[in-house]
């Protein structure tokens, strides 16, 4: 897993880019990236699977903010990111968040 962050000198928001590698996705056909940035819908935000297996989505986001984040599987399996920028305890299941803070 890998979280990569382009802060833009032209406006206030910063190109952040989504990595997983196919031995943390397994046999996952499809990943989604699901978020408070996207109303945690888990289907607006599909990654692009590339040809050595990974799947990466890069989308931007308003500067000055932290948002919680996982990944879910076609599987329904959710995903943890270890290279996230902090943890937070999830209101609804016992897990964790996990945040990027642009």
């Amino acid at each position: 897993m890998s979280i990569t962050k382009n802060f833009l000198k032209t406006r206030a928001s910063c190109k952040v880019r989504f990595r997983l590698t196919p031995e943390e996705i397994s046999d996952a056909k499809e990943v989604y990236l699901v978020g408070d940035f996207n109303e945690w819908s888990d289907t607006s935000h599909p990654m692009k699977r590339m040809k050595d297996g990974s799947f990466v989505l890069e989308i931007d986001l308003p500067q000055g903010q932290d948002y919680k984040f996982r990944y879910r599987t076609g599987d329904n399996v959710w995903l943890n990111d270890a290279q996230a920028d902090a943890y937070v305890p999830c209101a609804y299941a016992s897990a964790d968040n996990f945040l990027v803070k642009v």
